[in-house]
């Protein structure tokens, strides 16, 4: 079979390799479709921590169900996704019943190789069907439910004003979810040109490029009183240290993005607001079902979020241009 390999920073190539041999309790998918994240960018520019070369990235994923043991529920060629966050089941984090934050979890496409191949195997506990959905659909239901795990760890309600920094897939994905909550949703981002296209291609009019204007903007939009949860997506220190600032007195800080940098704050003014300081890492099988419930019902802009396509294989050469032209991709989708 055919495999996307990124040999060390800014090396991919195409190579074929032996096809997986299907354990007991695991599934054989074909891989259809591969959404890219800001993780396989970092893996390729070699600034993702978490990983040692050579990998196959990926995942994102949409696939065919090949093979599975004989009392599995699902069948040859019912269309899945795959949560890619494999947990161990035995650490602290599995026994409360949160194995997205797995002391030992294996993430597809970073610890273990991912789903930029032909056909992968996984446990079957990671392998969830979603009908109704287009093989394009179930590629983003990874990176939407991080975004709808992060929602829910921020708590949000109705009425509730919400400050999402960050405009990329993740933070979109916030600040949608967050608006199908109730909540009304600000979004802050460097790029002039992916504020545009949020305001335009997905329906969230209040955006606000970072600038000298832009203290004055958030105090207008909230009367003087910020927000109730700010969400940083931005994988930037500066700017999450800057969001502390915009949390209102009794809000919720949900950090999202992971960076290497220490974060650091002004204590007297964490306490005085009395401010909730969150984490929300990967997502979980609830939040995937949540999402494809979401985007079964239409209530998500799948179309608007794939902004651009190509095929796998032509990988190692769209790559670059993607990187370049950052800016105007929100989400890519490699089909097989």
């Amino acid at each position: 079979m055919k495999a996307v390999v990124c040999e060390k920073p800014f090396e991919l190539t195409v190579v074929d390799r032996p096809g997986p041999v299907r354990k007991d309790g695991e599934v054989m998918i074909r891989i259809r479709r591969v959404g890219l994240c800001g993780t396989d960018y970092h893996i390729f520019g070699g600034t993702q921590p978490f990983l040692s070369y050579p990998r196959v990235m990926g995942h994102e994923l949409a696939g065919e169900v090949v093979d599975s043991d004989g009392g599995s529920s699902l069948q040859a060629g019912q269309l899945v996704t795959i949560n890619p966050y494999l947990p161990c089941n035995r650490c602290i984090a599995c026994r409360k019943g949160k194995p997205n934050c797995c002391v030992n979890v294996r993430v597809m496409g970073v610890h273990i190789d991912g789903g930029m191949t032909d056909f992968v195997c996984v446990p079957e506990a990671a392998v969830i069907p979603v009908p109704g959905l287009t093989p394009e659909e179930a590629a983003m239901v990874e990176f939407l439910s991080v975004g709808m795990h992060a929602v829910r760890r921020g708590a949000i309600t109705e009425t509730e004003r919400v400050l999402v920094a960050g405009a990329g897939p993740i933070g979109v994905a916030v600040a949608l979810l967050a608006r199908l909550a109730g909540a009304d949703v600000s979004l802050i981002d460097t790029s002039q040109t992916r504020l545009d296209y949020a305001r335009t291609a997905l329906g969230l009019p209040h955006t606000a490029c970072v600038g000298p204007e832009l203290d004055d903007w958030l105090r207008a939009r909230t009367e003087g009183d910020y927000f109730d949860a700010v969400f940083d997506a931005t994988g930037n220190a500066k700017a999450m240290e800057k969001g502390f600032g915009y949390v209102a007195h009794g809000g919720r800080y949900v950090l999202v993005s992971v960076v290497k940098d220490a974060i650091t704050f002004a204590d007297p003014e964490f306490h005085k607001r009395e401010m909730q300081l969150i984490g929300s890492r990967n997502a979980t099988h609830h939040d995937f079902r949540l999402v494809i419930d979401l985007i079964r019902a239409g209530e998500l802009p799948t179309r608007a979020l794939q902004t651009h396509a190509f095929a796998l294989h032509d990988l190692p050469s769209v790559v670059p241009d993607l990187i370049d032209s950052r800016d105007g991709v929100l989400k890519a989708i490699a089909s097989l």
